[in-house]
């Protein structure tokens, strides 16, 4: 122990024999050697982790939006009898099936009211639909929306039922009616089964009843107000509601003019055309 001790020593004396300094601080100053300075973390862009999130929600709105229209469709039946349906209807009513080809002055003021993108869409308006959800969300009532197939869908499948329910299937069948059967014969069903007021079903009966003229021969006043009345037909009913049923025909033309089916100036000639309603006893084609 003597011997270690004084050589010891002794290295403490050897020329360029140095002993390491002890460490001072305890990190704290800055510039001490042996001490890494600690490095700034970067902060972590929010606008990504936003975006992040947003695709996220995004895409799982998506999916569950799929899951849904995917069960939908499963859970309905099939479009394909549609005209059993309008023929079984037609029985009821104790009219002839199937009705004569829609003519356009039927057709044109149908699709300026009830449905302008019908041409183009898929059986259903998706951003109809949007503004009826958002309607609901918020407790501000919006009832437009339904297309043509909807409405169809309606009277076919589903004419007594109402709800949420009822609102979905009918969504779910207008897509697999769009993808079953012609914009023309769509319009065809559609004209067929509606009621237009004071006991006629179906376009031709309505026709004949209404005005003593076949379909074919409808004017576009006339057309006008039948497409119009299919939208309320107990309370726009021409002969019992004359005052509703011009109130209504009134937006029908308008709706025509908006589309371009007319121009002002023959909406104007239009709306004061006699509609050449006939007497009950004289109805008939």
């Amino acid at each position: 122990m003597v011997w270690r001790a004084e050589q010891g020593a002794a290295e403490d004396n050897v020329p360029g024999f140095t002993v390491p300094l002890p460490h001072r601080g305890h990190g704290n100053e800055p510039g001490q050697p042996g001490q890494t300075e600690p490095r700034p973390q970067q902060p972590r862009s929010r606008g990504r982790r936003y975006l992040r999130r947003a695709a996220i929600t995004l895409v799982s709105l998506i999916a569950v939006f799929a899951i849904g229209v995917a069960t939908l469709l499963l859970a309905t039946p099939s479009a394909t009898d549609a005209t059993k349906l309008a023929a079984q209807q037609a029985a009821q009513h104790g009219i002839a099936y199937p009705g004569p080809p829609v003519p356009a002055n039927f057709a044109r003021p149908l699709v300026a009211t009830e449905d302008h993108r019908f041409y183009s869409e898929p059986g259903v308006d998706v951003l109809a639909v949007g503004r009826v959800v958002e309607g609901k969300i918020t407790g501000r009532q919006d009832q437009g929306g339904a297309t043509i197939e909807q409405q169809l869908a309606k009277l076919l499948y589903t004419p007594d039922q109402t709800g949420v329910t009822a609102e979905l299937t009918q969504v779910a069948l207008a897509v697999k009616l769009n993808y079953t059967y012609s914009k023309a014969e769509i319009l065809r069903l559609y004209a067929e089964v509606a009621y237009y007021g004071h006991g006629y079903y179906g376009l031709e009966a309505a026709s004949c009843g209404y005005f003593g003229r076949p379909a074919s021969q409808l004017t576009v006043v006339q057309g006008a107000m039948l497409a119009g009345v299919v939208n309320a037909p107990s309370v726009d009913d021409p002969v019992s509601h004359p005052v509703n049923a011009h109130t209504r025909l009134a937006h029908v033309v308008a709706r025509m003019v908006a589309v371009g089916d007319l121009t002002p100036a023959q909406g104007a000639t239009v709306l004061n055309t006699s509609l050449g309603i006939v007497p009950r006893d004289q109805a008939g084609c």
